[in-house]
């Protein structure tokens, strides 16, 4: 047995292992990055929709006005503005538009402090970070591949939304009660695929502006899992005032 072939097979072991280790720690960096700016924004859109809610005078020119449409439909604007325009923005427009999202978005959240009882609240915000961190959690982990749950979970949210939508016109307590038990299925399924995604991402090499990017992508993503999943809950176990 010639020993240089087990000399250079060691060596080789050891740089295999040296770059695995390289890139377990910048993706738990990219990770953590996602993860605080995604808690950075809930924070803000909680302290937002707190101080909306406890001055009559914001929610009167907000929900007394034609402004509450703008509110309401602003988020989902600067929500399309970042999925198509990132990529021509400079990481610094990215992340101020990603904050700005936030704000409003907890402006429009505002309401559910007034309709539900604020201990019924924080009692599915704790059910809902407990669920989404344990799939957010399982979606990192796994070693199965989840990507074939994306048309299934993306047809189950269309249909969330087809069925929102007519249930405007018909108020049906019943149809509202089967959409938020499907929801909080779909954001759960959501959670974790949309986790694995964005692991999988960090794994395409990048420039450092790119990746900046990529994370305030991946932070809104699970943002936008997190609150609709809050949102399904709430509707299911929360108190009304």
């Amino acid at each position: 047995m010639d020993p240089r072939g087990s000399i250079f097979g060691q060596q080789r072991g050891q740089v295999g292992a040296a770059v695995d280790a390289q890139i377990d720690e910048g993706l738990r960096a990219y990770m953590l990055k996602v993860y605080n700016y995604m808690g950075s924004a809930l924070l803000l859109s909680g302290i937002v929709a707190y101080g909306v809610s406890s001055s009559p005078a914001l929610m009167q020119l907000i929900y007394g006005t034609p402004l509450k449409w703008v509110v309401m439909l602003a988020p989902l604007g600067m929500v399309m503005l970042l999925s198509a325009r990132i990529h021509k923005m400079s990481a610094g427009a990215a992340q101020a538009t990603f904050w700005v999202f936030a704000t409003l978005m907890g402006a429009s959240l505002s309401y559910i402090l007034l309709v539900y009882t604020q201990t019924s609240v924080v009692r599915v915000f704790m059910i809902t970070a407990v669920t989404f961190g344990s799939m957010s959690l399982f979606g990192y982990t796994t070693k199965k591949d989840l990507s074939g749950w994306g048309n299934f979970l993306m047809m189950g949210l269309i249909g969330i939304i087809v069925a929102s939508i007519v249930n405007i016109f018909m108020q049906s307590d019943m149809m509202q009660w089967v959409i938020s038990v499907i929801g909080v299925l779909v954001f759960t399924g959501l959670t974790a695929y949309d986790t694995q995604k964005i692991k999988n991402n960090y794994m395409e090499a990048d420039g450092t502006a790119t990746m900046n990017k990529k994370a305030i992508m991946g932070a809104l993503t699970l943002y936008l899992d997190f609150i609709n999943l809050f949102l399904m809950m709430l509707h299911l176990f929360g108190n009304r005032d």
